[in-house]
């Protein structure tokens, strides 16, 4: 199968007959193989008995409900799973990302060599204050911190070769970071393509200004599990043992200073030193077993279900 396209959505129903439609046109003006899923992430509306609709027009057309909304990256690791296009394009569902753009991307990953290709919405018709001023400093965040050189992580059109979505674990919120989890993986064929971006035809958008926040503090998860995820002990368990050695010089100090050299001078207890001492002992003894115990876990831990699927279509 030539191209497998991959739509999460959340209280899509209004969009999801154009969109369907201008697809399987793309699609069928360039004689691809194919299939259309679509991952519907608890809606609320009608949009589920349009994909069911969709599919018996069109058997192409696959479907994954979660029984609540558990949120895009655990809608594109459900639909990761179970495509099996050589190439897998994903989209939002809300007619903003223009499935004309299917082609070039997908000749760049075909004959480009890329493993990831990241759409860059160059011209936006979001909102500037809300938006798209928001999204220039987080994108310039993301850059400094992964070393990716791209300008909009947080594009939902993009294109990868299969075995880059078979090798990367995207949950939580780290969808805006599929490329930097894709490098992390070994895959440095990464590049974007400035695509067109459209205004919002039906609907409302679903994220707000809280995204960004969330999205910076992701961006710190990922730069910490990037460096030390499979090594906890290296980061905890050096400041931990730095900490409790700076404490330990200072307990050493006041101890040989009242034996030797002042010891009919004031009490230990009543310098300051002494209690910035056990603290930095104390603060560097749970340091080393945070990275102790992180280890642990890391050799202990068992696959965990972070979502449940209530219906499926043709997969």
């Amino acid at each position: 199968m030539d191209i497998s396209i991959v739509i999460p959505l959340l209280n899509e129903d209004e969009s999801l007959n154009e969109l369907h439609d201008w697809i399987v046109k793309v699609m069928q003006s360039n004689r691809y193989s194919y299939e259309l899923l679509f991952i519907d992430d608890g809606s609320t509306d009608d949009s589920w008995k349009v994909i069911k609709s969709l599919s018996e027009k069109n058997p192409k057309v696959k479907g994954l409900r979660f029984q609540k909304n558990y949120g895009k990256s655990q809608a594109l690791n459900a639909g990761f799973k179970v495509v099996t296009g050589d190439v897998v394009i994903t989209m939002d569902a809300d007619l903003q990302d223009s499935p004309d753009e299917i082609p070039e991307l997908y000749n760049l990953i075909k004959s480009g060599g890329f493993d990831l290709v990241s759409g860059w919405k160059k011209k936006r018709f979001d909102s500037k204050i809300r938006k798209n001023i928001p999204s220039k400093l987080f994108n310039a965040a993301a850059r400094k911190t992964s070393g990716l050189k791209l300008h909009d992580f947080n594009c939902g059109l993009k294109a990868y070769k299969n075995e880059v979505i078979k090798n990367i674990d995207v949950n939580g919120e780290m969808h805006r970071y599929i490329p930097v989890l894709a490098k992390n993986a070994g895959f440095n064929k990464i590049t974007e393509k400035v695509v067109a971006h459209q205004a919002r035809k039906y609907g409302v958008t679903k994220f707000g200004m809280e995204r960004f926040i969330n999205g910076f503090l992701d961006l710190i998860t990922i730069w910490f599990l990037s460096k030390f995820g499979k090594r906890p002990m290296h980061l905890f368990g050096l400041l931990g043992t730095l900490t409790f050695f700076i404490g330990f010089c200072f307990a050493f100090y006041l101890g040989i200073d009242k034996l030797f050299f002042n010891p009919t001078g004031r009490l230990i207890t009543a310098k300051p030193q002494f209690y910035l001492a056990i603290v930095a002992m104390i603060i560097g003894t749970q340091l080393f077993l945070a990275g102790f115990l992180g280890e642990l876990i890391l050799r202990t831990k068992s696959d965990s279900k972070r979502y449940t699927i209530s219906d499926k279509i043709n997969s």
